[in-house]
């Protein structure tokens, strides 16, 4: 990953890893050079393993809680890994992905092909009878939309945000 510049000169809500926003616990990363973003968010779930994996591992069900995910079309699968291709909310883009299922972990999506390369990590943790779910974006956008990539981090960031909460609720029902 390139260097970040000095935080002066990054967009607004814009943080380096070494400032996390710990009033939310979700912070983003954006260097300008690489057009690279790195967005982090958790929430504490107060639900057994079990039930926040169930619904997390769900990943064709995945359009429910992360409104970025339009549609999920799997290509193939093998034991814990699946090759997909997804349709994204923004523009209807479409994009590859190869997905690794560490059960009861963690979900790594790996971007091989579109508008969006990097990765996704959807972590559990367990936490005295809670769960902290956990996601990470290392993601770098290509074409037309790199110079955009502040900006289509914020974005992602907020529906980042938004997937765990609605997964923190469908989890305490």
């Amino acid at each position: 990953m390139a260097p970040c510049r000095e935080p002066e000169l990054l967009p607004p809500l814009a943080y380096c890893p070494l400032q996390p926003d710990t009033l939310n616990k979700s912070n983003i990363l954006t260097c300008h050079a690489a057009h690279v973003a790195e967005i982090r968010s958790e929430v504490l779930i107060e639900a057994p393993l079990e039930r926040v994996w169930e619904i997390v591992s769900d990943i064709d069900n995945e359009p429910k809680f992360w409104k970025g995910t339009k549609e999920v079309r799997n290509i193939s699968a093998d034991g814990g890994r699946i090759s997909r291709e997804v349709t994204l909310a923004f523009g209807d883009k479409k994009c590859t992905q190869d997905v690794t299922i560490t059960p009861r972990e963690s979900i790594d999506v790996l971007f091989t092909g579109g508008m969006i390369k990097g990765t996704k990590r959807v972590e559990l943790e367990p936490r005295d009878g809670a769960v902290a779910l956990r996601a990470i974006w290392n993601i770098k956008m290509g074409g037309m939309i790199g110079p955009f990539s502040g900006i289509v981090g914020r974005h992602v960031r907020k529906g980042t945000e938004s997937a765990l909460h609605l997964i923190k609720e469908e989890a305490e029902r």
